[in-house]
Formats: structure tokens, C-alpha cells, sequence
């Protein structure tokens, strides 16, 4: 798995209340992920964080869901579930202490899924990554193909978007993403349909070229990393990239 920036740490307080934690009731090898890697987002789609027994305690009065006999949860015990994830389209994953297996409750979908997982041992903290793929795996049908990355949550991350502007003589973004490749060669590249990310451990970052949007190039980067930064920044420029205030 590679890491794009330097980790955090967990704090000292932190890892003490996970190690008080009921390991049986959280997913095979959740909890020592988090203290190796810290919280972050896994493979761009899904938020590893802290335990929070608070953030859906609200959520058992709006009837977001329907709760009815075929639902894995009634409506109170969506009060005590505990959040173990959020994915950036707003959807939550979680477990509930007298439930087993895990339950995702969905941002856009009116009913709560109970997800069954393969059987598997605790196991060390590179097994939470395969139960996070198999997560994605029933929740959307189908499998990522791409690379795993996990971006750890660092605090210190800083951004700049820019703009590749049409025009007649204008490279394209996946000719500027061929050319940033050969001139900049990344420690990891992932490319898809939609965008094309070239990862750079000098960066602590990467720069994401979105091929939906056609024009925006965005560069994300650690603070420490501001003479990498600034290298990368003037050749986008150099290749007609205006920055966005």
C-alpha cells in the first residue's frame, strides 16, 4: 500500500482508548490499522477514522432510513451505533455492539445494508485494507482495479488549483499528464477515464489532472514540501496552466 505523505501519529491519549476497545466488534484488523497508519482515506473513496459513538445519535430522529422488518437496525439503535468510517459522499460505515457484522447507512438510499464479511482472523493491519475492498466490493458491484493508496491526515496539507484553458494550439490534459510523467517521473501513477493522479513522496502529494472537468489540474502537497511544490507549479505554468484564486 503506499502512503502519500508522512503519517500522524496517533496521540498518546488515542491509543490508549483503542487499546480498551472490544476488538470482536469492530472489522478484522481495524484497530491496529489505525494505530499504524493514523486516520486517513483509503483508495480516494472512504474515510478510516476513530471510533464515534456521537455523530449518529442525531441521525435516529431525521428518518433518513426506513426502518422496517427487513432492516438489519431499528430506527433507536441507529442512536448507538458507533461510525468507523465515512465515505466523501457522505455515507456512513459502522458497527453496533450487539449486531455482528457491519452496517453501512447510506447518504442517498432510503434502507440500511448489513454487510457480511468473509471470515478472517484479526490478522494484522494490512487486513483492514482487503476488508475495505470487499466493503466497496458489495456496496458498489464491482471491484477497484487501481492501485491502493492511503492518504494519511496530516494536518499540514496544503492545495492549488489550476486551469488548462481550450484552445487551438492547447495541450490536452492527458497529453500534459504524458508530459508531466516523462519530466516529473511519479513513485506511482493512477489513471482512469475520469482523472489521472501522479503521486511524488517529495510532494507528500500529488497532482490530480481531471479529465471529467477537462481543465482542472489541481497540486496537493505537504508545507515541508514547498520547494518541490514550487518546481512543479512553474512548469504547469510554463505549459499554460493559469492558477485559480
Amino acid at each position: 500500500m503506499y502512503i502519500v505523505s508522512r503519517q500522524k501519529p496517533l496521540s498518546e491519549g488515542q491509543n490508549q482508548m483503542l487499546e480498551k476497545e472490544d476488538a470482536a466488534i469492530y472489522p478484522p484488523g481495524y484497530l491496529r490499522f489505525l494505530q499504524r497508519f493514523g486516520e486517513g482515506t483509503y483508495r480516494g473513496w472512504i474515510n478510516v477514522q476513530l471510533p464515534d459513538v456521537e455523530v449518529l445519535k442525531p441521525f435516529a430522529e431525521y428518518g433518513l432510513w426506513e426502518c422496517d422488518e427487513d432492516s438489519p437496525i431499528t430506527e433507536q439503535q441507529i442512536s448507538e451505533c458507533i461510525a468507523i468510517g465515512t465515505t466523501v459522499d457522505g455515507d456512513f460505515l459502522a458497527v453496533h455492539p450487539q449486531i455482528a457484522g457491519l452496517l453501512w447507512l447510506p447518504r442517498h438510499a432510503e434502507y440500511i445494508k448489513a454487510i457480511s464479511l468473509q471470515a478472517r482472523e484479526q490478522g494484522d493491519e494490512g487486513m483492514y485494507a482487503l476488508v475495505l475492498d470487499e466493503i466497496y466490493c458489495q456496496v458498489y458491484g464491482s471491484s477497484q482495479e487501481e492501485a491502493v493508496y492511503y492518504e494519511p491526515w496530516t494536518g499540514t496539507r496544503s492545495h492549488l488549483f489550476l486551469r488548462l484553458p481550450p484552445g487551438q494550439d492547447q495541450l490536452s490534459l492527458p497529453e500534459l499528464a504524458g508530459m508531466c510523467q516523462a519530466d516529473f517521473p511519479p513513485d506511482l501513477s493512477i489513471e482512469t477515464p475520469y482523472a489521472c493522479f501522479l503521486f511524488y513522496q517529495q510532494l507528500g502529494g500529488y497532482v490530480r489532472l481531471n479529465y471529467a472537468y477537462q481543465q482542472e489540474v489541481a497540486d496537493f502537497y505537504e508545507q515541508y514540501a514547498q520547494q518541490a511544490f514550487a518546481v512543479i507549479e512553474q512548469w504547469l505554468l510554463s505549459k499554460g496552466c493559469e492558477t485559480i484564486s
